[in-house]
């Protein structure tokens, strides 16, 4: 998928929500357990009620991971049922991957070709080697991990080297990679702050901002730091909407939730016009 693509659907859904399918048989209703494959079960049930109300949706891997093949099979069924059905959706594997040379071109092969995501997550620790295997595909995106949400975020992210804050550092040397205009960048919601000073460093590359909903964060202190022109921003709440209910109303009570938060963005969308 093109930016361009992405940012028509955001305009024509008047939303920049994505939706983390972190999907937990310890968390999803009891009735679904009895399904052949409860985890496709649930996240079909949620993806058919909400679709209509984001433009992204951002598995989680390793709640996939941790269930053996069955979770990578019905990772496998998820992704497919979401390019099959609902082609405008941005798809986000967040996998979080990072390692060097021919390694990260076999992460990308298995992500982009194989899952067929649009994106995926990536930990910019070892530099430029580990990052531009991802950026050689074409109409792919790369998230680089830039400041997260979460509280051990402060031990590296903010340390200053040289005068300047690491993640300010992440930010600026990763614009001058090949391919770099495939580039988006995760920002938690609970750094809103920070937003204004990132901004200045990749005026106009896409967010990913995590952090709304369970975690706390403010969507309209984000919008008014983050949001370009474009929009720029991909405002991602996984527990708050997927678990709304363990009760057999549960992809109802996740379509209220995500429409509640829709709502929210529209408002923002018409302060940007």
């Amino acid at each position: 998928m093109t930016i361009q693509e992405l940012i028509s659907q955001i305009h024509k859904k008047q939303s920049f929500l994505c939706i983390g399918l972190d999907t937990d048989l310890d968390k999803i209703p009891k009735f679904l357990l009895k399904e052949e494959d409860p985890i496709f079960a649930f996240n079909k049930a949620i993806i058919d009620a909400t679709h209509h109300l984001c433009v992204a949706y951002k598995p989680n891997i390793a709640f996939y991971e941790a269930y053996g093949v069955e979770g990578w099979s019905a990772l496998r069924k998820t992704i497919a049922y979401l390019n099959a059905n609902y082609p405008e959706i941005f798809t986000i594997a967040d996998a979080k991957r990072g390692d060097i040379g021919n390694t990260s071109t076999r992460y990308a092969k298995a992500f982009f070709e194989d899952l067929n995501f649009d994106s995926i997550t990536i930990a910019p620790y070892m530099g430029k080697d580990s990052v531009e295997p991802f950026l050689a595909f074409k109409n792919r995106h790369t998230i680089l991990l830039a400041l997260t949400s979460n509280e051990g975020a402060f031990d590296f992210q903010t340390k200053k080297i040289n005068g300047k804050e690491f993640y300010k550092e992440v930010l600026s040397v990763s614009t001058t990679y090949k391919g770099s205009e495939n580039l988006m960048y995760v920002v938690g919601a609970t750094k809103a702050s920070y937003f204004k000073e990132i901004r200045e460093i990749v005026p106009n590359s896409f967010l990913l901002v995590p952090g709304v909903g369970a975690q706390g964060g403010n969507l309209q202190e984000v919008c008014a730091h983050g949001m370009t022109k474009d929009v720029g921003l991909l405002i991602n709440s996984s527990r708050g909407i997927i678990y709304a209910s363990a009760e057999k109303d549960f992809a109802d009570a996740a379509r209220q939730k995500a429409s509640e938060l829709q709502i929210d963005m529209q408002a923002e969308l018409n302060r940007l016009h």
